[in-house]
This record gives C-alpha cells, sequence and structure tokens, in this order.
C-alpha cells in the first residue's frame, strides 16, 4: 500500500523528465499532448536554457505538472506502478501538484489538468499589481506558534503553505512582510527568508483569480478518482468527486495545510511514501513532519531501480 505525492512551484529545473522524455514513447505521447492542449512549447521550456521563462509562474506550473505526470505515466505503463506491492491508495501534491494528483488518480485527463493549470498560472501570475505583493518562509517556527505572533501583534499578512514543523510560508502586501520580520526574529524566528515569487499565493490576494478559476473548473467533468485524495485546503481524505471540487475550488486563495495532510497519512497508518516530480523537496518536508514513512523519490531514470 502506498501514497504519492507531487511537488509545487519551487520544485523546477532545467531538463527535468529529459531522460524519460527521451526513453519512453509514453513519456513522449503524454508530453505532446499537453503540448497541444495548451499551445506552449513546453520542449523549449523545459529543455533550453533560459530558466528566466521556466520561473515565470505562467510556465512553471504546467511545466512542473508536465513533468511530474510523464514520470507518473511512464512508471504506470511501463513498471507496473499503481499495482501489487506498489497498489496505490492515497494520492496528494502540494498547491499546483495536487492537479498532478487528480490527473494521476483519473478524476480528471491529463488535458483536462493541463488546461486548468494553464488557466491558474496566468490567473496568478495576473492577480495582482506587479511587486505590490510578496512571499517570505519563516524558518525554526511551527504554524501554532506563527499564528499566534500574527494575532497578537495583529500582522496583516496571512500564512500561505504550513510546510513542516519549523517551515511555514506567510503571504502579504510588500510593507506588511517588511514590517513582520521584526516582530518575527523579536519572537525567537531563526531565519525570515523573502521568497522569489511574483505575487502572493494562498492568500486573500488571490480571490478574485480563485473565482474565475471556479469558473473553469465548473466547466470540466470531474469523476471519483481510482484512490483517496488528500486535499489542500482542508486537509480532507476525499474519494468523491463532488469533495474533490469544492475543495479545489478553496485552494488557491487558501492556506496549504502539508503538514496537516501528511499527519492524516500517519493517522490512517500509510507507512509508505512515494514522491513522483522534479526535486526532493517534499521527501525532505515529510521527514521534518514524521520519522514513520518510508519515503522514495522518482526524478530520473536512475531513481526508477528503487521500485524494483
Amino acid at each position: 500500500m502506498t501514497s504519492v505525492v507531487y511537488p509545487g512551484q519551487g520544485s523546477q529545473f532545467l531538463g527535468m523528465a529529459k531522460d524519460f522524455f527521451d526513453n519512453f514513447k509514453e513519456a513522449k505521447e503524454t508530453f505532446e499532448e499537453i503540448e497541444e492542449t495548451t499551445k506552449i512549447d513546453l520542449k523549449k521550456v523545459i529543455f533550453g536554457d533560459d530558466s528566466t521563462i521556466l520561473n515565470t509562474t505562467n510556465y512553471t506550473q504546467i511545466s512542473i505538472f508536465t513533468a511530474s505526470i510523464v514520470i507518473y505515466k511512464t512508471l504506470e505503463t511501463n513498471f507496473g506502478f499503481g499495482s501489487g506491492k506498489y497498489k496505490i491508495t492515497h494520492m496528494l501534491g502540494h498547491s499546483l501538484g495536487e492537479y498532478s494528483a487528480l490527473a494521476a488518480s483519473k478524476s480528471i485527463s491529463i488535458s483536462q489538468a493541463s488546461s486548468l493549470l494553464k488557466k491558474r498560472g496566468d490567473l496568478m501570475n495576473s492577480a495582482v499589481e506587479p511587486n505590490s505583493t510578496s512571499m517570505a518562509a519563516l524558518i525554526g517556527m511551527n504554524c501554532p506558534d506563527i499564528e499566534k505572533i500574527i494575532k497578537s501583534h495583529n500582522l496583516k499578512i496571512e500564512i500561505a503553505n504550513d510546510n513542516s514543523p519549523g517551515q511555514v510560508v506567510i503571504s502579504g502586501a510588500n510593507l506588511d512582510i517588511q514590517n513582520s520580520e521584526k516582530v518575527f526574529i523579536s519572537n525567537g524566528l531563526k531565519r525570515f527568508v523573502k521568497l522569489n515569487v511574483s505575487a502572493a499565493f494562498h492568500s486573500k490576494f488571490m480571490s478574485e483569480a480563485q473565482k474565475d478559476l471556479c469558473l473553469e473548473i465548473d466547466k470540466i467533468k470531474f469523476i471519483d478518482p481510482s484512490c483517496c485524495i488528500i486535499s489542500n485546503y482542508d486537509a480532507s481524505v476525499n474519494s468523491s468527486a463532488n469533495n474533490i471540487i469544492n475543495a479545489l475550488k478553496f485552494q488557491m486563495s487558501n492556506r496549504v495545510r502539508w503538514t496537516e495532510s501528511i499527519l492524516k497519512l500517519e493517522q490512517i497508518g500509510e507507512k509508505k511514501i512515494v514522491e513522483i516530480g522534479p526535486g526532493k523537496v517534499l521527501s525532505g518536508l515529510i521527514k521534518r513532519i514524521s520519522k514513520n514513512f518510508d519515503i522514495v523519490s522518482i526524478n530520473n531514470l536512475e531513481d526508477l531501480k528503487k521500485i524494483n
């Protein structure tokens, strides 16, 4: 019994999943299906040499999704992943990674997920005035303590990602983020790291963009997934398409409850987690949340040895 997790923004790198593209027919076909749907030259974006383009939100989200789903389809088609000792019981993803989980679990098609993510990336990138909002990672303090500081000092910021004990991301207007740094440091925070992002994601600043995305979500026919999905919005475990849709509609302007989601897996009794997609960010976060998982990360051909 296995749970699968899919990474979000920040895990991208040039050349991700190229070894799968070069060596597996299914990987190439999946890649081309996403290109055809989005009308984006993803080979140029992902396999090129300009990280500036890849790191632009319009392209980052669909690129990470492409790398993740290309790897998953390769595993599913060629290595029997999803059955036998790798029977999948739960899937979840970090922010945009939730769309990878929905496509991999066949709740929506790869083309449908691609269309939604292209729209999502465009909406998030243009949601607010450029350089008016930002995000910061708070290192060395847990989410409940950060919530107390925000409340007691009446800080006008929001928690965007509860990534793990000791790593929480906040969103807000530039000045509010800037002013909060001294408050957190004076209350024992180890490090305050401004993030290189285009806007304050997973906050009220995404509310209008979220409304627009909901209109797109409503156009798509979801079906019940092949396994349970744990939603970012409330860390709920869902096997019903209706519940998945309801949680997804609130995701963009609300906190990613990653710590709670992984603890939910622990409570259920899951032991094995496979991270599929570029990088190993989620594996690192999960190890900080709990020591009770056997974690494998698959992002290149060499990693395939880990599932044989």
